[in-house]
Formats: structure tokens, sequence, C-alpha cells
């Protein structure tokens, strides 16, 4: 069967297998759609079927979660874990904690999450997991008697050498906390199970920063093959949690103007910049105090675009950071026209397939999610390197190796988009590099 034939027929069984779960779909499609030049030049893959065994998670776990609130009352949501592809290592990949957690989305994560780790070079397979619990406007005492009753049910799934969970969006450092402090109890064992931990038992120095410096990293590398660089450029940034946040301190590190944050209620537009001294605001504003980006415009007398995103803002360079498909088509014309060279992805497929292919046919510069918001889990890996070893390394020494990482995922999307002829196509690079890695694996395993 000839390739093109191969891909139809396993999105088609994808669709059929897994109905209603769009978000899932749309990252299959994504991947598959930049495929068909492998599988001409190695017949071997469809030969395995290699194609229809990475799209099935190799295992799926839903359970549920009872707690008890503060009024005594018994409460109940549902958890998930949907370990991927082990072919490159232990699952990993984050539990994210959010009312809109549902199958397709957590598929969809750790799908992408599966390539995103091949390309990071360290050994780790691909997995994600969470719940529809909401920590907003929860007590501590109430998060923590959630945590522990999720941890009661996913410890008997994990474990270093299996599967090593990390935080995600609602997943912090208090939820871990109360995640591995439970993990402890039932096993009776100070081991790495989860990434994301408190420096002082076993957390990693730079892994908040990680996905932020990592995304301007990997758009550092973007710039490079053009003979530029950050300096003077305008940057427009979406969300205003983790992410977002260092996204804008590594930008005003190397010499670029951020000037906008936004949350759901909507964007405050600094054409001062966003300094230093208001990024340390905003810190407070969103991780003690939990308050809105509005708060912001209120202090610093900006404008306050109620219920809008950034993308209208003229900018030279875009960071979406907050959620999946915050970019449509509509939004990526604008950036286009507003005269936008670049666009690195912060948060998980934050761009619609219309958006992606306005930006590939354009040929800026565009990072893919799966390349340049690789440096979380890459600081993740090497908070696992670090556990195993029972030692810390410095904060400089976790940087230059996230540096170094991002360097390399930003060579192998560039030179897999050149072999295959598609130079310059970060997204086919990145979905190339990656699959070619784990299939060649599983082919060495066997049946798995």
């Amino acid at each position: 069967m000839k390739a093109d034939a191969v891909i139809k027929a396993v999105y088609e069984k994808v669709l059929a297998r897994n109905p209603g779960e769009t978000e899932f779909h749309q990252a299959v499609k994504e991947v598959l759609d930049s495929l068909g030049p492998v599988l001409e030049k190695h017949p071997e893959y469809i030969e395995a079927n290699i194609l229809e065994r990475i799209v099935e998670p190799e295992r799926q776990l839903m359970f549920r979660v009872p707690w008890q609130d503060d009024k005594g009352n018994f409460r109940v949501n549902r958890g998930f874990r949907f370990e991927f592809n082990s072919a490159l290592g232990p699952y990993k990949g984050g539990l994210r904690l959010h009312p809109t957690v549902c199958a397709s989305i957590l598929k969809f994560l750790g799908f992408e999450q599966v390539f995103k780790n091949s390309l990071t070079t360290l050994p780790m397979g691909g997995g994600k997991g969470g719940s529809d619990f909401d920590p907003k406007g929860k007590s501590d005492n109430e998060v923590m008697r959630f945590c522990q009753s999720f941890m009661t049910e996913l410890c008997r799934h994990i474990g270093p050498d299996t599967d090593v969970p990390a935080g995600d969006i609602g997943t912090g450092g208090r939820e871990i906390g109360f995640m591995f402090g439970q993990y402890k109890r039932i096993r009776n064992e100070f081991t790495g199970i989860l990434t994301g931990k408190a420096l002082n038992w076993g957390g990693s120095l730079i892994r908040p920063e990680a996905t932020g410096y990592g995304c301007v990293y990997f758009a550092e590398e973007m710039l490079k093959t053009r003979g530029d660089s950050f300096k003077g450029k305008i940057c427009t940034v979406s969300g205003s949690g983790n992410v977002a946040q260092y996204t804008v301190e590594k930008l005003n590190q190397l010499g670029a103007k951020a000037v906008t944050l936004s949350d759901s209620g909507g964007t405050i537009h600094d054409p001062a910049g966003i300094d230093a001294e208001k990024l340390a605001f905003v810190m407070e504003l969103k991780n003690v105090k939990r308050g809105r980006i509005k708060e912001y415009a209120d202090k610093y007398g900006v404008e306050y675009l109620e219920g809008k995103r950034p993308w209208g803002i003229k900018c030279d360079c875009a960071f979406p950071s907050a959620t999946q498909n915050e970019i449509d088509e509509n939004d990526a014309k604008t950036l286009l026209k507003n005269g936008c060279i670049l666009v690195s992805e912060g948060a998980n497929m934050p761009s619609t397939p219309e958006a992606a292919d306005q930006f590939v046919s354009n040929k800026i510069l565009y990072g893919p999610a799966k390349a340049a918001n690789a440096g979380g889990v890459a600081t993740s890996g090497l908070e696992m390197s670090q556990n195993s070893q029972r030692l810390s390394w410095t904060r400089e020494e976790v940087d230059e190796r996230l540096h170094n990482i991002m360097i390399s995922i930003h060579r192998q999307c560039y030179d897999a988009a050149e072999e295959y002829g598609m130079p310059g196509n970060l997204v086919a690079g990145a979905n190339i590099a990656g699959f070619v890695k784990i299939a060649d694996s599983m082919l060495d395993q066997g049946l798995v």
C-alpha cells in the first residue's frame, strides 16, 4: 500500500475509534500529514504497521477521585493517565488539573509528548494525565485531600522506571508536594517519582523557568538562520502564568521588548515594555495573590483589552503561551499583516491547523510546540537524572544543558526538513525527526 493510502487509513481508524475527540484528531492529523516522504523512504515502517501502533496509547487509565471539602461534603472527580509510548524510556508528561480536562485533551497532549520527548535526546517516553478538578478557589486543605486521593490510585501505575509524571496547568509546587507525600507514605520509598519538586527535596534549579526560557532559546536559533537576533524586537506574549513570565524574562535578557500579557479576562498592552520591576509585580500577582492581569493595567496605567487576545497588536515576534488553539486563521493573518516574522509556541498546540498553514505558507520563522516548548520536559528529564544520581547541579549547569538541548532540537528539526525536501518547514521537521527515532526504536524492540 502506498504511503498516502496508509496515512489515510490510519487517520480514518483514529476517527472511528475515538469519536468526538477533536483535539486528539487534530494532533494526530498534524503529525500524519508530515510523514508521507518518510514512509516512501522507509517501507519497513509500513510493513511493521508503525503508524497504527504509535497513535494508540499503550495504556489508558481512568479512575474515580473521591475527596471531602471543608464543609464535610463528599465530592467526586475523574482521574486519568494515558501512557502513550515507552519505546525511548519511562512515560513522561504532566498532570493537568482543570475543569476542561477530558480524554480528548489528554490524549492530544500525550501524543504530542511522545514526539517532544523524542526531540529532547533524553531517554523518555510520552504520557499525560490529570483530572477535571479545579484548584482555583479551593483551600490548601481541600487541594491536599484531592491530591492524596488522586495519588492513592495513581501510585500503583507509576514508578521511577515506569512512568514519571510532572506538573502542568493547575499542578504547581503545592500540588506536586501533596502528591509526592502521599506516594511516599503509601510506597514507603523516597524516589524521583514526580518532577517539579521543591528544591530542598529533589527539585531542579531552572525547572520553573525552563519552558519559557527554552521557547526563547529555540526562537533565537530560528533568528540565527537568517542572520538576525532579538535586539530591538517587539514581542507579544499571551498568558501570564509560568511559561509567559519566564518567556518575558528571557526576552528582556536578550534585548527584546515584551509588550503584552493576558489571562482569560483580557490582555494588557504596555508599549514601554514589561521590564524586570513590572514582571516582578506580575509574578506576585499571579503566583501569590492569584489575581487578574487587569490589575497590571490599573497599576501602570496601560491599555487593557477586555476579552481579547494579543494577536491584533503589532509585533516582530509572537509567543503564544496560554492554551491550545488560541491563534485562529484570522489571528494568523493579522499577525502576518502587521509584520510578524516569528512565532514560537510556548503553549501546547496553540495554533489551529489553518493558522499553522498561514505561517508555513508565508515562510515566516515558525517553531511548533512539540519543538519550541520542549524545554520544560527537557529540564524535567534533567531533574530525573539528578534524582537518580542523588545530587544537584548548579543553576548555571542546568541552564547550559537546557540551552544546548534547545539548540539540538532546532538542529534536528532543521536538518530533517532539509533531508525530506521541505527546507525551513520546522513543523514537518519536528514531526519527522521525532517520529523516525521512535519508529526505529519500536522496530528494534519487536512487537511492542
